[in-house]
């Protein structure tokens, strides 16, 4: 690809878009940034970001839009823009590097290659010049381009180390090793448990700044005791009713700066409404003081359709600032609610409301303050406060707003297709129905799935691998056969151009190493990185195992666990040593072992039942369709298999809730 400046029409990153305008000549990654770092012998400089990243904004201002420095990275380097969104695996690779260069990692991150890609040199945020301590940017460029000059061996030498422990690191090679000791899984479960109710302090939380973390909810109700179930509470309390929740417009924030949720840094990420809203719903299933989080879930994708909805699905994200302020548009101080409701005749309204949202002076943001709910507060708001809190919805409307990243990413959408199955709600079943079906058509081209729907930069593993996990979800939804041939398709694609060696099948189940991030069709990376470490989305490892692990019970097709299992046997020792590390490959491993529930034909009460379930470590086979398992079997009748063993066919929701009840331990 050219120069950004030269393609603008053509890009589907609103990140992008905001810097092609720069006096900077940016580059987008590819062989034309590369070739011509070769053809100048120049070093590159490679700089990620994302749109909603505040950090990234604030360099974008103070460095590439300033004349002088422009000109002094056109003249010496090959300036090239990334957005991580687009490519996570390039992302993931060259913060890898970042780290080790750095010790720490974060956005904007700034990185000084070879003109073959290589990195010599790295780091995150930059000002324009020295201060406080903090090498300036221009000071940076100056004694990076010395060095190209006058020490070109170090670099080089630099450069060549780096990459010997780069591509180790980024292999796993330390980390992927079978393990001789079986795993007790149940113990490994109740362990990682302990571990994160220990850390779960009375706010939900273990430091600041605090990250939601769904994988850790799911594990602690996964493991489902009364600690465990309390500190899941906590957590998910704490994230509903604080400010980390938008409690006019719905939705949840990035994160939060402070230990108690109160304040977060503001941008709202389509990956964490999915995530979350999935999770929220999941905890409703288990009943009891959990109920009301279905309210939260379904008023978080209510955010998500009112905000994020494009043409091809779903947008990125919404930014953090509005008018270059971070949060104007959702905080406010008690004059401000005392105008709008007096505007509309609700002034009696007005102080109820600021008690329901704590809003006061002096607030928590620069004497502003972030709605959080009341100590005693019900996350429903009551009907007569109802009229008031929309009047401050549609004032705030017509604030600033924040810019928003319309790309639509694959792997993100098919997270909000997986939320929205999780609701059991029919409506919501059909419109993700829908949604998966338009991804069909907008990010599958040319025999190849793509990222974003500019089918520019392929799709990684994450992305397929959420795909056929949501296509088992659909199959589970309806028992419709279409959906099983759907995600035996595409997990076929995955094993061909993600698998690293020979694929494992049932009678040769050590073949092959686990996927890589990349597909094998994108060759613009000097390695191919893998990963296994669960973050603020499931690693790409955890997600086709927990895909392919599924489909292959649904289908009774043993090479594909072979597949799955070894992907379990490769992350073994981690799962046995390090579980908080990888919750999401913990729980993804219990699929491995997991149980069969088969109640042929269409939907009835059994059927029903297993629907209102969280159905942890199992699947649902229904319909009359190609599965093996419902070959022979009675309609009317459930069938509960483990292992290739069956119990005794039940046929009423007493029998079968207390054959479940015993099977998913």
């Amino acid at each position: 690809m050219p120069l950004l400046r030269d393609c603008v029409n053509d890009l589907a990153s609103s990140y992008l878009v905001s810097h092609a305008r720069n006096p900077v000549d940016w580059w987008t990654w590819g062989e034309d940034a590369l070739g011509e770092a070769i053809r100048r012998d120049c070093p590159i400089f490679l700089s990620v970001g994302y749109a909603a990243c505040h950090w990234c904004h604030v360099m974008a201002h103070e460095s590439f839009e300033d004349p002088a420095l422009a000109a002094i990275l056109n003249e010496n380097f090959v300036a090239i823009k990334v957005d991580r969104e687009e490519r996570p695996d390039l992302d993931q690779l060259y913060m890898a590097a970042t780290q080790l260069i750095s010790g720490h990692g974060g956005w904007p991150m700034s990185v000084f290659l070879m003109p073959d890609g290589r990195p010599f040199t790295a780091g995150t945020y930059y000002p324009p010049a020295d201060r406080y301590g903090q090498v300036g940017f221009g000071t940076l460029l100056e004694a990076v381009n010395s060095a190209w000059r006058t020490r070109r061996g170090d670099v080089e030498n630099q450069a060549r180390s780096l990459q010997h422990s780069l591509s180790r690191e980024i292999a796993f090679v330390e980390h992927l090793t079978p393990r001789t000791i079986p795993l007790d899984l149940a113990a490994i479960r109740a362990a990682l448990a302990t571990e994160i109710s220990d850390a779960t302090d009375a706010d939900g939380g273990s430091s600041a700044p605090r990250f939601p973390r769904p994988s850790y909810v799911d594990a602690l109700l996964a493991h489902g005791d009364d600690t465990s179930r309390a500190a899941a509470l906590r957590i998910l309390r704490a994230m509903s009713r604080r400010g980390l929740f938008d409690h006019l417009g719905g939705g949840f924030a990035r994160y939060s700066v402070d230990a108690k949720w109160h304040v977060p840094h503001f941008e709202k990420m389509l990956s964490d409404q999915a995530l979350l809203a999935r999770s929220y719903f999941d905890a409703a299933r288990t009943g009891g003081d959990f109920v009301i989080f279905a309210d939260v879930a379904r008023r978080t994708l209510a955010f998500v359709h009112a905000e994020l909805s494009v043409t091809h699905g779903y947008a990125a994200s919404l930014d953090a600032d509005a008018a270059g302020v971070e949060g104007s548009h959702i905080t406010w101080t008690p004059d401000e609610v005392t105008d709008v409701l007096q505007g509309v005749g609700l002034a009696d309204a007005a102080s109820d409301v600021m008690d329901y949202l704590s809003i006061r002076s002096p607030g928590d943001l620069a004497g502003r303050s972030v709605p959080r709910l009341a100590h005693d507060a019900h996350f429903t708001p009551p009907p007569e406060l109802v009229p008031a809190l929309d009047a401050l919805l549609v004032a705030r409307r017509h604030r600033a707003q924040p810019s928003r990243d319309d790309k639509v990413i694959l792997e993100w959408n098919a997270m909000l297709v997986a939320a929205l199955f999780a609701s059991r709600d029919p409506a919501m079943i059909a419109e993700a129905t829908a949604l998966v079906t338009r991804l069909e058509s907008s990010h599958f081209a040319r025999g190849h799935w793509w990222r974003t729907e500019s089918l520019r930069d392929f799709a990684t593993a994450a992305d397929v691998a959420w795909l056929v996990d949501v296509y088992v979800d659909a199959f589970e939804a309806g028992g419709e056969d279409i959906w099983l041939t759907k995600a035996y398709d595409v997990a076929s694609y995955l094993v061909e151009h993600f698998w690293d060696g020979p694929v494992p099948s049932e009678r040769s189940p050590h073949d092959g190493l686990g996927v890589f991030s990349t597909s094998d069709q994108c060759v613009d990376l000097f390695t191919r990185p893998k990963e296994i470490f669960d973050g603020a989305t499931p690693s790409s490892h955890a997600l086709a195992t927990r895909a392919l692990a599924r489909l292959a019970l649904c289908r009774g097709d043993q090479n594909l666990m072979a597949i799955a299992e070894r992907l379990v046997a490769l992350g073994a020792e981690l799962i046995a040593t390090h579980p908080r590390a990888v919750p999401d490959l913990v729980e993804a491993a219990s699929f491995v072992t997991g149980v069969e529930v088969v109640i042929p034909g269409e939907s009835n009460v059994l059927s029903d039942h297993v629907r209102s379930l969280p159905m942890l470590r199992g699947v649902l086979i229904t319909g009359s369709g190609s599965s093996p398992l419902l070959v022979d079997r009675r309609e009317g009748l459930a069938y509960v298999c483990h292992s290739g063993s069956c119990q005794r066919p039940v046929s009423t929701v007493t029998e079968l809730a207390n054959l479940l009840q015993g099977s998913f331990s």
